[in-house]
């Protein structure tokens, strides 16, 4: 796993980047937000952890170039308010951790994030059907599709895969959260809802054995 540091307190970068390293991670460290996007653009990273009060080149502005891109973000900050956290995810950020916080947390999170798909473009587009990851909704043919948060984490990650198949076990692991029962029907009851939501002609087909892909 790659992981680039954007921290312009250089002792906290070097103790991040340390940690981390120690857990098992390919680690760089960058001070600023134009070094943090000329790393980005010679390097491709797993996950970025980038404070969000950056010299040069603001974190919200780096942020905002390198989500969709590839690499999955974890921003850092000293605001620990609801909007500020808000406002850090509505800019493309992956995850939110404010400062301070627990190192074994952060490395958590990190793994957490390196075990997701490759980020998608935040609108996806399959034929008529529209999804904007950003603002969470969804359409078909214009028309506003009402889905609930499982039902919209299936449809994102099929649309992500770009045609390949998604196994049951993989939407349950990044849809669900760490309490859903892996032995229930629950990934099959939700998609036979979202297909009816969908409606004609179907857009999910089922690969027997393996899985499901738009």
């Amino acid at each position: 796993m790659r992981v680039l540091v954007v921290e312009d307190h250089a002792t906290l970068a070097k103790r991040i980047a340390q940690g981390l390293s120690q857990a098992g991670m390919a680690v760089d460290a960058v001070h600023d937000g134009l070094a943090a996007l000329d790393a980005t653009a010679q390097t491709d990273y797993d996950v970025i952890v980038l404070d969000r009060d950056l010299p040069v080149v603001h974190g919200d502005r780096v942020c905002r170039s390198v989500a969709g891109s590839g690499p999955r973000v974890l921003m850092l900050t000293a605001a620990a308010g609801v909007d500020d956290r808000v406002d850090g995810l509505e800019l493309g950020a992956d995850d939110y951790l404010p400062k301070p916080f627990a190192f074994a947390e952060l490395v958590a999170r990190v793994r957490a994030l390196a075990r997701r798909a490759p980020s998608a473009p935040p609108v996806l587009h399959s034929g008529n059907l529209t999804v904007d990851r950003a603002r969470h909704r969804a359409s078909r043919g214009g028309v506003p599709l009402s889905l609930t948060r499982k039902e919209f984490g299936i449809l994102e990650m099929l649309l992500a895969a770009g045609g390949a198949v998604v196994s049951a076990e993989k939407l349950l692991e990044h849809v669900w959260d760490a309490h859903a029962d892996p032995f229930s029907n629950i990934v099959s009851v939700t998609m036979a809802r979202l297909r009816r939501k969908l409606g004609d002609p179907p857009l999910i087909d089922t690969v027997v054995g393996k899985g499901y892909r738009m």
